[in-house]
């Protein structure tokens, strides 16, 4: 798939995933977390720690969400992504802040830690592996169903 294909929130995605490689994490697109809300991308990391990283392609995309405090209770950091021409003034404070195109990205402010509980941790963390999983096989076996969710 090439970069014209993507939508601009996708290509602020494909960025963010790949820098996120670089800090020993490994990334899922559009992670369902409960009805009605999904990660653009959900990041496990080497000891555990999740994060949660929304893309935002303009103003007007950030304005209409209102959802985003919601995501703070599943991960232990959260981040946007913008493009560089993204006024980051209109960004909280208190979140972290990703520049992306669809080749990379840089961190300019790292969140803050909030550690999930044990439980939420085990869960998420086996959810994301299992859709990493499921997507990889559906990847190699474009024959079979994909999850609803998906």
């Amino acid at each position: 798939m090439s970069l014209s294909d993507l939508q601009p929130g996708q290509i602020l995605a494909r960025g963010v995933a790949r820098a996120l490689r670089g800090y020993g994490m490994a990334s899922v697109a559009e992670m369902p977390l409960r009805p009605r809300l999904r990660a653009d991308l959900m990041a496990l990391g080497p000891k555990g720690e999740i994060w949660i990283v929304e893309c935002k392609s303009c103003r007007a995309d950030f304005q209409s969400d209102r959802k985003w405090q919601g995501y703070l209770d599943w991960c232990d950091r959260y981040f946007w992504a913008v493009d560089a021409e993204f006024p980051t003034d209109l960004l909280p404070p208190e979140t972290g802040l990703f520049i992306a195109d669809g080749f990379g990205a840089e961190m300019l402010r790292e969140a803050p830690l909030s550690k999930l509980a044990p439980a939420r941790r085990k869960a998420l963390t086996l959810d994301f592996a299992r859709r990493a999983a499921h997507r990889l096989q559906v990847a190699n076996d474009p024959r079979l169903p994909i999850l609803p969710e998906d």
